[in-house]
């Protein structure tokens, strides 16, 4: 009997998604650990390694950011679709706060930055401590588990897409050096097709995904970030309100173990990889090295919780369900975890090796302060609430 409750147990924890969490943190370390001894230059060969036929030829690191997270953010699009029609974002002030507060997060850090460097050859990185990396943020909720609202998962997912695609944007706008307008138009044309097939009925899941292939290959080719090809194509996939299992639902389910226990692995695994030098302390405290601990750290904390206070007292938002502004502040910590899109941001911002080192370096250090800082404070929070819990229950018995 015992045996069979530890299985059990073990079963609801590995459904939960927390083992899935942890598997990331411990790729991070086992990415970091490689990077910093003699396995570093195998490492770096083996992620260089082309795959692939004809024009769709890219290296395996290529293939890691920019397919395999085109699923990740596919499936993070199907929930943030189903929240929007059945969940928590239904309504337009609970959908319109994670948009507010997304806003406030990319506009403080980068004033931040900008305060720091104005003058000076790093200013260009305004972009870096903009963007939230979803994947981490995402971990550190599933180890936190039911500690706080599951309310929160989706708030933060939907700030985090938002995020990320105002980060696109940016790189699109100001550091991307061409567009090609004739993907894009491809592009839109696929997308348009995929919409028609939504508008007059079409269920079969091939049709949709198939025409996505090629409107990832479409996205990557215009010189745009190819990942927002799978929040594209998941807001193009059908579902309904009944209880009968739809295309979206079905798509959701089946990407679900994947995405956490392989996809987002490897990710870590892949581009964790960073190599630790004497100069990269003396740049924490360099104006670059500030600009993004603090705009990451402190600017997304502020902006992220102002921004949704003032939504919220102008009556344009409302809180998620069972949330309180604490964990309004929490998931603002979370939102420091920048990592992959900084550090792409960063890659696009200098040609000097010695600053994208520096970047780096302070892009790691404000995300493990944001992550550590914000799980703390969001696990003391639900203890806070259990002691006020347990106090109450207490006086009513007496």
């Amino acid at each position: 009997m015992a045996k069979l409750i530890n299985f059990q147990a073990f079963q609801r924890f590995f459904r939960s998604g927390q083992v899935g969490g942890f598997l990331l943190l411990i790729c991070v370390a086992i990415s970091l650990l490689l990077a910093n001894t003699n396995s570093k230059e195998s490492l770096e060969s083996f992620l260089a390694t082309t795959i692939g036929f004809g024009a769709v030829n890219y290296s395996i690191l290529a293939w890691i950011n920019d397919a395999l997270m085109a699923i990740f953010f596919l499936l993070v699009g199907l929930e943030i679709k189903r929240e929007l029609l059945e969940g928590e974002l239904s309504s337009v002030k609970s959908a319109a706060l994670p948009v507010i507060a997304a806003l406030g997060g990319m506009l403080v850090p980068a004033l931040i930055y900008t305060i720091f460097n104005t003058g000076t050859e790093t200013a260009g990185g305004w972009g870096i401590p903009m963007a939230t990396d979803i994947a981490f943020a995402l971990a550190i909720i599933a180890i936190l588990g039911k500690s706080i609202p599951a309310s929160l998962k989706i708030f933060l997912a939907a700030l985090a897409i938002v995020d990320d695609l105002g980060a696109i944007l940016v790189i699109a706008i100001f550091y991307t050096n061409q567009i090609h307008f004739e993907y894009l138009a491809m592009a839109g044309g696929v997308l348009i097709l995929l919409s028609l097939m939504n508008y007059f009925g079409v269920k079969n899941l091939f049709f949709y995904l198939i025409p996505g292939i090629f409107l990832w290959y479409f996205i990557h080719h215009s010189g745009i970030h190819a990942t927002i090809a799978g929040v594209l194509l998941a807001f193009t996939i059908p579902t309904n309100e009944t209880d009968n299992e739809s295309p979206l639902e079905k798509l959701e389910h089946a990407l679900t173990v994947p995405v956490n226990y392989l996809i987002m692995p490897v990710f870590a695994l892949a581009n964790t990889n960073i190599t630790f030098r004497k100069e990269m302390l003396t740049g924490l405290v360099s104006p670059l090295g500030l600009g993004i601990i603090i705009g990451l750290f402190a600017g997304k904390t502020i902006g992220v919780t102002f921004f949704s206070w003032l939504a919220v007292k102008l009556k344009w938002a409302g809180l998620p369900t069972g949330a309180g502004w604490k964990h309004i502040l929490g998931l603002g910590m979370l939102a420091g975890i920048g990592f992959t899109m900084s550090i792409f941001i960063a890659l696009l911002s200098f040609s000097n090796a010695l600053h994208v080192s520096e970047a780096k370096f302070a892009i790691l250090t404000a995300s493990v302060l944001s992550g550590v800082v914000g799980f703390v404070f969001l696990k003391s929070v639900k203890a806070q609430e259990l002691t006020i819990e347990g106090s109450l229950t207490t006086e009513d018995t007496k």
